[in-house]
């Protein structure tokens, strides 16, 4: 629950930061009835998400166990792909996020309506997809629904009181800090998925080494333990893991976790206050 509250509430504010920044622009700029067609891009966009959700667990449920197996493994190297992209992109953009969203406001007021539904919806929808896929591939490695979808909806719900509190002025935090310490526990996260990603890959004949079993600690860690379901929802740590498990988590935390705390890579100022404020 705790690894899919994280990111619901990571994604949920990102997304929250971007429309209170598009709504805090339109209000100030004088074009408070264009916020109609703002907020139907960001609905589409929110309903395009939970489409793409169902899909995926249409699509897998039609599928062989060697398919499914397939199919989701494929789906978790590609949200980790994504998850990466975003916290990387995060860390480089925030502090020009304001900047860049009101000159993409701007031509789209410019080019009339359309264009600012598709706005609204590409800013908010991006966010979502992400969302959407890489709770999928929590659930799916988990083996649970309720839990998982509970705590990606917790997160949903706070980053949305947040964000609205941002909005409102209520709340002042340093946004830069907040975003690198979640997106180093997002890459902690993603490691454990890519792990899984691979052993769902082997158990569909995609890749070898099924049988070949690095470590096992079932005995000291029991997959039905409250501890070891713990450490399986919140990094996706299985207790007997393969070499090509462990390799792709090493492969993938180590270069991934190093580049991201490099000294001085990026100088990112504290973002805080109102987004009518920045």
């Amino acid at each position: 629950m705790f690894a899919n509250y994280l990111i619901g509430l990571r994604e949920g504010l990102e997304a929250s930061l971007v429309v209170g920044i598009l709504v805090a622009y339109l209000v100030k700029s004088g074009h408070r009835d264009r916020l109609a067609p703002l907020w139907a891009g960001v609905l589409s966009a929110v309903i395009l998400s939970l489409a793409f959700g169902a899909l995926l667990t249409f699509s897998s449920s039609q599928m062989s166990f060697e398919a499914q197996e397939a199919f989701g493994g494929s789906l978790s190297i590609v949200a980790v792909g994504f998850v990466t992209w975003i916290v990387f992109w995060m860390r480089r953009t925030a502090r020009h996020l304001k900047a860049e969203l009101q000159d993409r406001l701007d031509a789209a007021l410019a080019m009339g309506t359309l264009a600012l539904v598709i706005t609204s919806f590409i800013a908010v929808g991006r966010e979502g997809l992400e969302t959407a896929l890489f709770i999928w591939t929590a659930v799916q490695a988990t083996g649970q629904s309720t839990a998982p979808l509970l705590g990606a909806t917790l997160g949903l719900v706070s980053s949305f009181v947040l964000g609205y509190f941002f909005y409102r002025g209520a709340v002042r935090i340093n946004l830069a800090r907040f975003f690198t310490w979640t997106g180093a526990a997002l890459v902690v996260v993603a490691a454990g998925v890519f792990s899984y990603g691979v052993h769902d890959l082997q158990e569909a004949g995609v890749l070898p080494g099924l049988n070949d079993i690095a470590f096992d600690v079932s005995s000291a860690v029991p997959p039905d333990s409250w501890y070891g379901t713990l450490l399986k929802g919140t990094v996706n740590f299985s207790p007997a893991s393969t070499w090509y498990e462990v390799a792709a988590w090493i492969a993938y935390i180590v270069p991934v976790m190093t580049v991201f705390f490099l000294p001085g890579r990026i100088k990112t100022p504290a973002l805080a206050g109102t987004p009518a404020e920045r």
